[in-house]
């Protein structure tokens, strides 16, 4: 029957608005967990640099041996792509009436991760080598030191994009538990942006810039939570027989 046809053709529509916002909220929290988990990761290895532990001589202006490159870009390389997963999903998930500031965060991290992926691949693929080997002869531009090189700049000019990118996601996170939260700490990373912008002009804004070390990681637990949430009750709805 006619009728019959509809209400078949309604109810698969339904499973599958529910199969990709299923998708998107199980995207959104693996790619925040991740965020999370990389994040803290490089912060462990940032404070062991900084302690002079890592083999450098301690301090946020002093050049990493190549051991400390390794441990401390390999986690950010990832982070990237994880950041840009994180993105795209809030975007999808975000009401349509936000999804102007989703889509310019998703902009954003796109730019981050491909600033940082380029600054770090170079770093851990050519230059870590070439430094282990004590041949630097023509690489000398490539060269990572903090607050005195060209690849040093580009990266700050990365994480700038990335407090961008979080600072505008913080005015498209969909509503679910949890949410205030993740709009707090994504404004506070946010709220970072002229810190890292301007160190290298001015090296001391790194002690501001270091709260990145709490407020990124907290936006991304936050953001896995707000996921998960509602991952659930896309489920409980699905469980629910379809009412005709």
């Amino acid at each position: 029957m006619p009728g019959g046809r509809a209400t078949g053709r309604l109810i698969r529509q339904e499973e599958d608005m529910e199969a990709d916002s299923s998708a998107t909220e199980r995207a959104g929290f693996w790619a925040a967990t991740g965020c999370a988990v990389l994040s803290l990761i490089y912060v462990v290895a940032q404070i062991l640099e900084w302690q002079g532990l890592l083999g450098s001589a301690g301090g946020p202006s002093s050049v990493s041996t190549p051991a400390g490159m390794v441990v401390l870009l390999t986690p950010s390389l990832f982070l990237g792509a994880a950041f840009v997963i994180m993105m795209s999903a809030l975007h999808q998930a975000s009401v349509a009436s936000k999804k102007v500031f989703s889509q310019a965060a998703l902009s954003f991290a796109i730019i981050y991760a491909t600033l940082i992926s380029l600054v770090h691949f170079v770093q851990l693929t050519l230059v870590a080598p070439r430094l282990a080997a004590g041949d630097t002869r023509d690489i000398e531009v490539l060269l990572f030191v903090p607050y005195r090189s060209f690849l040093f700049a580009v990266d700050l000019l990365g994480y700038s994009m990335m407090s961008l990118s979080t600072l505008l996601a913080a005015f498209a996170v969909p509503a679910a538990r949890g949410a205030p939260a993740a709009r707090v700490f994504l404004l506070l990373n946010g709220a970072l942006l002229p810190f890292l912008a301007l160190q290298m002009f001015f090296p001391g804004l790194i002690a501001f810039a270091a709260l990145w070390s709490v407020a990124f990681p907290a936006a991304a637990i936050c953001l896995a939570g707000v996921f998960r949430q509602r991952l659930h009750a896309t489920r409980r709805n699905a469980d629910q027989p379809h009412r005709l």
